[in-house]
């Protein structure tokens, strides 16, 4: 079973604030730094935050206020931090007694050490025979594990994240924070996203500084822009997914590396988004958006860049946003695979692809989003998607599933055949939530491929689409008519 927890909305975190600080400065420093901002959806986020620069306020008169997420957890108990670090590798939450035991741990003798052990553990009474334990956050997790490996290589050598290296043989700094870097981009469902961010906010001084008497001090000018570097080559490499360039972008910002997104926000101040090319500038633009107070109701594809490429770099504004236009954007079958995975993972109700290069193969991977359960598309639109039979009968496999939530669908401008039949049978059924489907014009007659980037129907209803780059003219009868 999957549960779906959605925390404090932004106006929920705006009354949470200010029921523990009356100083507006310091509401509008926590919206101002946007990761902290968005992290704050998680209530015991917002507590933790309160609390740290609750204890700034009291130390100094004019405190430097946290602005990354490592700044945030100041105290931690590193005899911890390998049962973090052994269990986040193993994907567990949850652990029993005897995994305490192996890392030196005794649950009843640190319960009573002032109650850190308390606040940053709990113990899950109830549901197991024995007694279980989890952190109270999985971020709490992620960050003692991240200090424990700083810690061992940097007083030892060890890199934990490479089992085979020796110490005898010691890699250099730059090195071990690759390392973890590639460690995070294999991981298939981002678990060492996080912890990646924690560990390179670990190498910069002012962090250390907030850790003196658990961590060794460590400083490099030339590790940091190693590092730098090599995570910037990694956004450019193709095949990486939007989540992990995202990751990959926040990983800069630990690192106080804002050079990439200042490039990127010249251009948008400019509105010369033709000018951006690369997949690492297109995560940029999706981590500037995300980032910001743009209203994320409705993405319009159209408004930044007509291509794959764009869309693929743009997949997390896509996700997070209500309704998607992605219409006439020169789309190929190759990118429903990402969306069929956005469509799994989101609240997205409306997604326009009209007059795209789809095809039957891109709709049935788009099905595969349809069928799943978290799914809540409402509103789709394929016209003009080059889907014939085959699509259309996948179509019909996906809203007969007993998770669609698909209200409207619009396959004008296609070519369906039979599978027409089933779509319309779908609509009538009752049980089908299905209550409103266009397919015509051409939904009847003949079809067949003229030449690249065209395609005509001959029959009752017959319309050509040209395609030239991403601008679509559609003939429809005697009439010219742009679209």
């Amino acid at each position: 079973m999957v549960t779906e927890v959605r925390g404090f909305t932004d106006l929920q975190k705006e009354q949470y604030f200010r029921k523990r600080f009356t100083d507006d400065t310091i509401i509008s420093h926590i919206k101002s730094v946007r990761s902290l901002y968005i992290m704050s959806h998680i209530p015991v986020f917002c507590w933790i935050l309160s609390t740290v620069i609750q204890k700034l306020l009291e130390q100094t008169e004019k405190p430097e206020l946290p602005q990354t997420l490592t700044q945030i957890d100041q105290e931690m108990v590193l005899s911890l931090g390998k049962l973090a670090f052994e269990q986040l590798q193993k994907g567990n939450l949850i652990f029993y007694e005897s995994d305490l035991s192996e890392c030196g741990l005794d649950a009843a003798a640190a319960s009573v050490y002032s109650g850190v052990f308390t606040q940053v553990f709990r113990e899950e009474p109830g549901l197991y025979q024995d007694k279980v334990y989890c952190f109270i956050h999985l971020s709490v997790q992620e960050f003692l594990a991240a200090l424990h490996v700083h810690q061992t290589f940097f007083s030892s050598g060890h890199n934990l994240l490479s089992p085979s290296h020796s110490s005898e043989s010691p890699e250099s700094e730059a090195a071990f924070y690759c390392s973890a870097v590639d460690q995070a981009l294999q991981s298939p469902n981002g678990h060492l996203d996080l912890f990646l961010r924690f560990l390179l906010g670990l190498s910069l001084p002012t962090n250390q500084k907030l850790l003196q008497g658990l961590l060794t001090q460590t400083r490099s000018n030339q590790t940091d822009q190693e590092t730098v570097k090599y995570i910037k080559q990694k956004l450019n490499e193709k095949g990486l997914s939007a989540e992990r360039s995202l990751n990959l972008l926040h990983c800069l910002n630990e690192l106080n590396d804002h050079s990439l997104v200042e490039e990127i926000q010249e251009y948008v101040r400019k509105g010369t988004f033709s000018s951006i090319k690369s997949p690492a500038q297109w995560s940029a633009v999706s981590f500037l958006l995300l980032s910001s107070d743009s209203d994320l109701e409705e993405f319009d594809l159209r408004k930044y860049g007509a291509s794959e490429t764009a869309l693929l770099g743009l997949l997390p504004v896509v996700k997070a946003s209500t309704k998607a236009l992605l219409i006439g954007c020169g789309l190929s079958p190759h990118c429903c695979g990402p969306l069929a995975s956005v469509l799994s993972s989101s609240s997205l109700t409306h997604l326009d692809l009209s007059n795209n290069n789809l095809q039957d193969s891109g709709v049935e991977l788009l099905c595969d989003g349809l069928k799943s359960a978290p799914c809540r598309l409402e509103t789709l639109r394929l016209s003009g998607c080059l889907v014939s039979q085959r699509g259309g009968a996948a179509l019909a496999s996906a809203l007969s599933s007993a998770h669609s939530h698909l209200t409207k669908l619009d396959l004008s401008y296609n070519h369906p055949g039979p599978s027409a039949e089933l779509l319309t049978a779908l609509r009538d059924d009752p049980r089908c939530p299905l209550d409103s489907l266009r397919s015509a014009p051409g939904s009847v007659g003949l079809w067949s491929m003229v030449g690249p980037g065209l395609g005509l129907w001959s029959g009752l209803n017959w319309t050509c689409v040209f395609q030239f780059g991403s601008c679509w003219r559609t003939v429809d009868g005697p009439r010219f008519e742009e679209v």
